[in-house]
């Protein structure tokens, strides 16, 4: 049987707060939480119903019954399981990403735009996100659950990108009025930078922007592609570069 207190620490963890102040994040679901298993995070406790099956892992569980798992579930439907994890969050020496292609995200505030980018990265083999301090929380619990397990194999990282861009020597931003992305020559390497949902890549780091590039549109309706579109858009392209 689960403690009050139990109850309490998990349902914290809802919070950006306490989860900055803890260290500590929370995921649910048993595609999720397997993969998080046996991933570079450091499990704390595991919360789960008689129907939950670990793969590959021989840690303690917590049995709950149905109407326990609601009580810790930030979902509206919760799935068998619940755990808590140790987050990760220092940056890899910028030499160890200028060898790589990696996304950088300006002021991301969607919880599932943000999940589904951690998802379109790993589907592509990306490996390193970068992200503005003001984005959203990669530990919300809307944006592990948008990952559907791709947070344990993406590592995102927030750092001031007016910084951190200047060390790059190729660095791309997705804007409206940028050169057809089909028609430029690309890079194995470099950042490319998406912009606000809203207002697109601030002023200040087109700065730090040496190559410009859009999707080409063929519609006159609609006015632009939700950002995790355009990541998925643009990924697969320099993916298909690579490959050719």
């Amino acid at each position: 049987m689960i403690s009050k207190t139990q109850i309490k620490n998990i349902k914290l963890l809802h919070q950006k707060k306490y989860r900055e102040s803890e260290g500590v994040f929370i995921a649910e679901g048993p595609k999720i939480v397997n993969d998080l298993l046996n991933s570079k995070f450091k499990v704390r406790e595991v919360f789960a119903t008689k129907e939950f099956k670990v793969q590959g892992s021989s840690l303690r569980i917590h049995e709950v019954t149905e109407k326990e798992l609601i009580q810790l579930s930030a979902l509206a439907t919760p799935n068998q399981v619940i755990a808590s994890f140790e987050t990760e969050d220092v940056m890899p020496d910028v030499r160890i990403l200028k060898m790589e292609l990696v996304l950088a995200l300006d002021d991301i505030r969607d919880p599932g735009n943000l999940g589904t980018i951690i998802r379109i990265a790993d589907w592509f083999g990306i490996r390193h996100i970068l992200c503005s301090e003001s984005s959203v929380d990669v530990y919300n619990p809307k944006v592990i659950q948008a990952t559907m397990g791709s947070i344990a194999r993406v590592n995102v990282y927030y750092a001031d990108l007016d910084t951190v861009l200047k060390e790059f020597n190729t660095v791309y931003a997705a804007v409206l009025d940028g050169d057809n992305i089909y028609s430029q020559k690309l890079s194995k390497q470099g950042v490319v930078l998406i912009g606000n949902e809203s207002k697109g890549v601030s002023e200040k780091l087109m700065k730090c922007v040496n190559r410009r590039i859009s999707i080409p549109n063929f519609s006159a309706g609609a006015e632009s592609l939700n950002a995790a579109v355009a990541v998925a858009v643009i990924c697969s392209e320099f993916k298909r570069r690579e490959k050719a």
